[in-house]
């Protein structure tokens, strides 16, 4: 059965540049390898970035080792359910693209809080 998004629609990709996804396929797709459930399709933000460093999990640092080039202010990027929830929690959630998540976030994120945040991506990436 293919993937479903938080909508119950097909799960559309998230990004391809950066190329994005537990996989690095460009989906938020989840398996038993994904430990951390990269679900949630998250235009990142510069508080959204400066967040999640400040929690231990440095988005924006490139890695090339794990394939990961480092995030810049309006990339769309796969993020953990709970880094999201609790960057939500915290008060710097970044806006989600509900038909690129996957339905395994709503085990951790309620869609009602999913939806305070959908965007679609914008045109101008600048104010991000």
């Amino acid at each position: 059965m293919a993937d479903r998004n938080v909508l119950g629609g097909p799960l559309e990709p998230c990004g391809t540049d950066p190329m994005t996804g537990f996989y690095r396929d460009g989906c938020c797709s989840t398996g038993l390898e994904d430990a951390g459930r990269h679900t949630i399709c998250a235009v990142v933000t510069a508080e959204f970035l400066a967040h999640q460093r400040s929690i231990g999990n440095d988005l924006s640092t490139p890695m090339p080792q794990y394939r990961f080039p480092g995030l810049t202010p309006g990339d769309r990027w796969c993020v953990t359910a709970l880094n999201w929830l609790r960057a939500h929690t915290d008060g710097h959630a970044a806006p989600v693209v509900l038909a690129c998540t996957h339905e395994r976030t709503l085990d951790v994120v309620p869609l009602e809080t999913l939806q305070e945040y959908a965007v679609d991506v914008p045109d101008d990436l600048g104010a991000l």
